[in-house]
């Protein structure tokens, strides 16, 4: 029998009575005293103390200090770092971080670079990183759950954050054989951080790659780092919001773009080298080789195969292949350290296994390339012809010594020197020319009211060679002026005569296959080299007699001779753009315009590129409509866009936004999606071909105070057929210059333009002055509502 407690029921009994009594309960009794005030709580944060959304991603700085990390040798794996907005308020809240890590080490081997990058989470076959959340796992890419390091944030220092590790082992980002006097390098990834509205951040967030010996602490600086973060960033744009001392990469497709060379060579090191064999894939994703066959692209499309060949097939490097340093800026280690690897990732039909296209030499190692290569004139730096334009700033220099008019004669004289002396008597420079009959022009024009160039009175060699013999070291070039008098007018002149160059004697000379087509086509010239000119300009009277230099009233400016290689604008403020940004990514103007033109800067491509040369023979645009059988892109009109100008703005607008693109593409064009191909910068970012600033330091304005443009242009002429002696008409020139990179054509973009103001193609005005200044700058000028500088920054989307 089952016995109770009879205390228990007694409480029970008592209960139910208490439950089920009736009755008055009585009334309420008098309230106790106070008690005694309890001990005070712990202080709450105050209010904007702290962060938990950014504006940006580069509102979130994620700092690192050497002596809070341990990713070497058998300690455990420690880590310490802050995080705090760009206002340096504490940033609290990250959940989720992934922590790159890297050592660069010599190579004890005979093959490859003498220092060798070495991922920690790859050497330990852990992935290209490791995790660190609050968890202490994560969910990796693949959807695979893994360990990761333990997040924790200082309750007592909001946006102090420690990582420890709680799993078996040491952390996979610890290099238990590492050695802790070679440098490391640290960076951090920030994951799910969100802005005000809690919507996502676009871009990565990462932080300053940390750089440091681990045995001291102290600050480190790579021997690999070849290439700067700078040079990529004269062609691929910067990221807005970033100190100088940290250059970010704006736009770097891959993976999203991690932003920084330093962040790249974190995963692209040996540990994935190889793959150039497999012809699936086709390129060693080593950085060094990688990035070579990247910018090779289309010089080498014929030797790809598989990835490389879809991927890097059609990439153009913007300027001359064998130009270096305009990627390696930092050091001399491209032309030091000589190794197979780096080599064979653009000369790809070599074949050092068997000698092929490489004299039969069969090295046995990378130790003994440095024999042959590692100086005189097969090394990279003489091989390649590294700066080979610069020894040719005394090639053939044309000094303009006068212009005279004389019963409806021009006359222009010009002083002449040829490799670095007076050109003898009965010098025919026709014979130096890099291709027959082109690329051999004086250029002569005149500037109208505004500085612009018209062009016409040009002398070639075509029609008059016999100008073109050098008589007590001058040309005397004349011009029948009597349709085009002077009188009153400024003469301008300058050249576009292409010679032929030698790089092994770094002298102008002899084309000894001038009748065969370009001489650096038929090997007969190595490269073609623009004549060196100051540009001048000659100011006539009513009465046209003897012309005046003059500097005044001129849309560009002519470089000194000693700045044959580098042309620039600047202190020039009637032009926005400038030869130096054109040359930071294609290194010289000389290159894009051969072998037809030999130009070196604004002066002379300004000859024809004007906004009074009407027509284009470039009329029509394509874009990408498919692909063929063997996968190459084909091309289609885009219907109802047509241009019918030279304007150099227009011309530049085009080319770079893909507008320019013929029915074969012509390297820049626009894909099925309407995306752009092949540019390398940010399309948003004006100040990739525009300056900065003006002479004064301020900001550059595209519009003057007047509502026109800071050039003074009002007007472009544009004709249908140029040849058919019908005058063309002139339109409006900011619209034209919008159109030329929007591509708008459409209904609704017309009657915009039309509406502020502007002249269009079919508005059939035949005068210049006719056209009025479009009102444009009313919302776009700069700091507008919407103006250029608000929807044009490297950050617009």
């Amino acid at each position: 029998m089952k016995k109770y407690n009879r205390t228990l029921l007694a409480a029970a009994f008592m209960a139910v009575l208490a439950v089920t009594g009736c009755g008055s309960d009585g009334s309420d009794g008098v309230d106790g005293a106070d008690g005694a005030p309890g001990a005070d709580g712990a202080p709450g944060t105050p209010a904007g103390s702290v962060a938990t959304s950014v504006e940006n991603a580069f509102d979130l700085n994620i700092t690192l200090a050497p002596a809070d990390i341990v990713v070497v040798g058998a300690d455990p794996f420690t880590l310490t770092f802050t995080a705090k907005n760009a206002a340096g308020v504490p940033f609290s809240g990250l959940e989720r971080v992934a922590l790159y890590v890297t050592s660069q080490s010599a190579n004890t081997t005979d093959t490859g670079a003498p220092m060798l990058w070495t991922n920690h989470t790859l050497a330990n076959d852990f992935g290209s990183s490791m995790y660190c959340t609050l968890t202490g796992t994560a969910e990796a890419r693949g959807g695979a759950v893994v360990d990761a390091c333990t997040l924790v944030e200082d309750a007592a220092n909001p946006g102090t954050y420690t990582g420890t590790w709680a799993h078996d082992g040491n952390a996979p980002v610890v290099l238990a054989s590492g050695d802790v006097n070679d440098l490391a390098r640290v960076f951090i990834r920030a994951y799910d951080v969100v802005m005000a509205d809690g919507s996502g951040v676009s871009g990565k967030i990462l932080s300053t790659p940390l750089d440091f010996i681990p045995a001291t602490g102290e600050p480190a600086v790579s021997a690999k780092d070849a290439v700067s973060n700078a040079a990529c960033i004269q062609c691929h744009s910067p990221m807005e919001g970033y100190a100088d001392t940290d250059m970010r990469i704006a736009n770097i497709g891959a993976h999203g773009n991690y932003q920084k060379v330093e962040n790249c060579v974190a995963c692209h090191n040996p540990a994935y080298a190889g793959g150039q064999d497999d012809p699936e894939k086709g390129f060693n994703a080593n950085f060094n080789a990688m990035i070579h066959t990247i910018h090779a692209g289309h010089h080498i499309v014929d030797a790809l195969t598989g990835e490389a060949k879809a991927e890097f097939g059609g990439i153009g490097f913007p300027a001359e292949l064998n130009e270096c340093t305009v990627c390696h800026d930092n050091g001399t280690q491209w032309n030091d350290n000589i190794y197979a690897e780096a080599c064979l990732s653009c000369h790809v039909n070599v074949n050092l296994a068997t000698g092929e296209n490489h004299r039969g030499i069969v090295p046995s190692s990378d130790a003994v390339c440095s024999g042959c290569h590692g100086a005189g004139s097969l090394s990279p730096i003489q091989a390649h012809g590294v700066d080979r334009r610069d020894v040719f700033e005394n090639g053939l220099v044309l000094n303009v010594a006068s212009a005279e008019v004389s019963a409806d004669l021009l006359t222009v004289i010009i002083d002449v020197t040829l490799n670095g002396v007076v050109a003898a008597d009965a010098t025919d420079l026709t014979q130096y020319l890099n291709k027959f009959q082109s690329g051999d022009d004086i250029l002569i024009g005149t500037l109208d009211g505004n500085g612009d160039y018209v062009r016409g009175l040009s002398i070639n060699t075509k029609d008059n060679p016999e100008m073109f013999m050098v008589l007590g070291g001058k040309l005397t070039l004349t011009k029948d002026v009597a349709m085009t008098p002077l009188g009153g007018k400024t003469l301008s002149v300058s050249s576009e005569m292409n010679m032929c160059g030698n790089t092994t004697t770094d002298m102008i000379v002899i084309n000894t296959m001038l009748a065969d087509g370009a001489g650096t086509d038929t090997g007969a010239c190595d490269v073609a080299v623009p004549a060196n000119i100051v540009t001048k300009f000659f100011k006539f009277d009513a009465v046209a007699a003897t012309g005046v230099e003059t500097t005044d009233n001129l849309r560009f400016v002519s470089p000194a001779l000693t700045a044959y290689s580098s042309p620039t604008q600047v202190g020039n403020d009637r032009t926005t753009a400038d030869e130096a940004k054109c040359n930071a990514c294609h290194d010289n103007l000389s290159h894009v315009k051969s072998p037809n033109h030999g130009v070196t800067n604004f002066t002379q491509c300004a000859d024809c590129h004007n906004n009074s040369y009407a027509g284009s023979f470039h009329s029509d645009v394509y874009k990408q409509s498919g692909v063929d059988a063997d996968g190459k892109p084909t091309f289609a009109v885009i219907e109802g866009l047509e241009f019918y100008n030279r304007d150099l703005a227009t011309v530049a607008h085009r080319f770079h936004s893909g507008l320019f693109a013929d029915d074969e593409g012509a390297g820049i064009y626009l894909d099925t999606d309407g995306e752009l191909v092949n540019y390398p910068a940010v399309q948003t970012y004006c100040q990739a071909c525009h300056k900065e600033t003006n002479a004064a330091g301020d900001a550059m304005p595209f519009f003057s105070g007047t509502g026109a443009l800071t050039s003074g242009r009002t007007s472009i002429e544009v004709d249908v057929n140029q040849f058919d002696g019908v005058p063309g008409e002139f339109i409006s020139p900011v619209s034209e210059a919008c159109r030329s990179c929007h591509a708008h054509s459409g209904a609704a973009a017309l009657s915009h333009f039309k509406s502020n103001g502007a002249t269009v193609f079919g508005d059939n005005i035949t005068s210049a002055d006719a056209v009025p200044i479009e009102s444009c700058a009313t919302c776009h000028a700069e700091g507008k509502t919407y103006g250029i500088d608000k929807v044009h920054s490297a950050a617009a989307d």
